[in-house]
């Protein structure tokens, strides 16, 4: 049973990031060798832990097409859902992209500053393909990226034993998880390759895990190296964007997923119970909270999990996460709700309120997350998959200082200066950049800024 506390009992390390990495030495070790040897480096990891190491890296785009051919042909729902979510996606990120503006404005007579938002020349996008190969992940990953003007898109992701070589790998009984078949053709999941395709990724590679991410960091003979690295992972390679950071850009250093809901009076318990369920299944140290003002909306709820949980294919990894980081918080009113959530700054925020005045003002008031979802029907589940928001989102308590990915991550905005000789802003900016050489000792400075008042 999920447990119910009120919130003046909750422990102060409840609103504590949570760090599951740290500093792991493997990895460290991984990203110099691929650093220094290359693709021969990604060839052994690949051997040591994937359950394929291909001859060479890079899928043919005739593969991915014929990838998502097959997903048309075979299963025309799902790649239909595929198309949709790409679709609201774009449309979203076009939409971010435009909010970035360029400007230049006169500050002072003569003096013109502005800036410019340019796209990256190169993106690497990660997506892994572990217990649940995720889809979903190339959407919102490689759309971004080619809204914000990407010229070359590179997905990573881990091996799969190619069509052709599944007879040989069965025989010998390799292609499974310790028995790696080595030297066959690259390939991936087909549904990971069929949605890079449809999403228009330049180029993807059959390469997993850290080694994946120092290949798009210092690049190798295979793998061109990127601006900007984006995309999840296991703690591994969670650790490794965080140490090539620096090198490249990345999107952020994520951690298990979270969901934080306020629920009032007239929340649907089972409704509330799917969406904290949808989260603990992910991981076994998702966390999936609620917070309400009725005891009676809290029982309810607490029961539906229950009750949910027994027929639920994903049960024995949700029920680990309810019980061992899942909590429902009983506040005196939805203003305290509000304050648990801001302390909390949760990944993902549901308000499961009534329309209203009441729900606008708590709206108002929660500023910490990564995503809001506003009302009974606003599911965050929508937000994972196919409602134009990015699923990429901060967590571990740092949404109290950023955001999700977006193209902004894909941008860089660069200012420009221009001024005109003898203006008034201009002499003006020479003196004072002149005197303020002086008072830093920097005589060089001040002589550059003077040199200009000369005649």
């Amino acid at each position: 049973m999920i447990r119910i506390q009120n919130y003046a009992d909750i422990e102060p390390s409840f609103f504590d990031g949570r760090d599951f990495g740290g500093s792991i030495d493997i990895v460290k070790d991984v990203l110099s060798d691929v650093k220094n040897r290359g693709d021969a480096a990604l060839s052994e990891y690949g051997a040591k832990f994937d359950v394929s190491a291909p001859s060479s890296l890079e899928i043919p785009q005739s593969e991915l097409k014929a990838a998502a051919e097959k997903l048309k042909r075979e299963n025309p729902e799902l790649y239909k859902a595929i198309c949709y979510s790409h679709d609201l996606a774009l449309r979203f990120a076009k939409k971010q992209r435009e909010s970035f503006d360029d400007f230049e404005v006169e500050l002072t007579e003569g003096v013109f500053t502005g800036q410019k938002n340019i796209p990256v020349d190169r993106a690497g996008v990660y997506v892994p393909a572990g217990r649940f190969p995720l889809v979903s992940t190339v959407v919102m990953t490689i759309t971004p990226a080619v809204a914000a003007g990407v010229k070359e898109v590179i997905l990573c992701t881990p091996p799969r034993v190619h069509p052709e070589d599944r007879a040989a790998a069965e025989k010998a009984g390799l292609g499974v998880p310790g028995k790696p078949f080595v030297g066959g053709k690259p390939y991936a999941d087909e549904n990971i390759m069929a949605a890079s395709y449809i999403c228009g990724v330049t180029k993807a590679f059959a390469c997993g895990g850290s080694q994946a991410i120092g290949a798009l960091a210092f690049g190798t003979e295979s793998i061109p190296r990127t601006d900007v690295i984006v995309g999840p992972g296991n703690k591994f390679v969670a650790e490794a964007k965080k140490l090539v950071y620096g090198t490249v850009g990345i999107d952020m250093v994520a951690g298990p997923t979270e969901v934080f809901i306020i629920a009032d009076k007239t929340a649907n318990p089972s409704w509330v119970a799917a969406d904290l369920l949808a989260q603990a299944e992910h991981d076994i140290v998702a966390q999936p909270v609620m917070a309400t003002d009725s005891e009676e909306v809290a029982k309810a709820v607490a029961e539906e999990i229950e009750k949910q949980l027994s027929t639920l294919p994903t049960r024995e990894t949700a029920e680990q996460s309810i019980k061992n980081c899942g909590r429902i918080i009983l506040c005196k009113n939805l203003e305290e709700a509000a304050e648990a959530a801001n302390k909390k700054a949760p990944e993902h925020l549901e308000l499961a309120m009534e329309e209203g005045s009441e729900r606008d003002k708590i709206a108002s008031l929660v500023h910490n997350y990564g995503s809001l979802f506003i009302g009974h029907g606003s599911a965050e589940v929508f937000g994972d998959y196919a409602a134009g928001l990015n699923h990429t989102l901060p967590t571990s308590g740092s949404a109290r200082f950023t955001g999700g990915l977006s193209v902004r991550v894909f941008l860089k905005t660069v200012t420009t200066l221009r001024t005109i000789e003898g203006s008034k802003g201009a002499v003006a900016s020479a003196q004072a950049s002149g005197v303020l050489g002086d008072a830093e000792g920097l005589a060089g400075h001040a002589k550059a800024a003077r040199i200009r008042l000369e005649k």
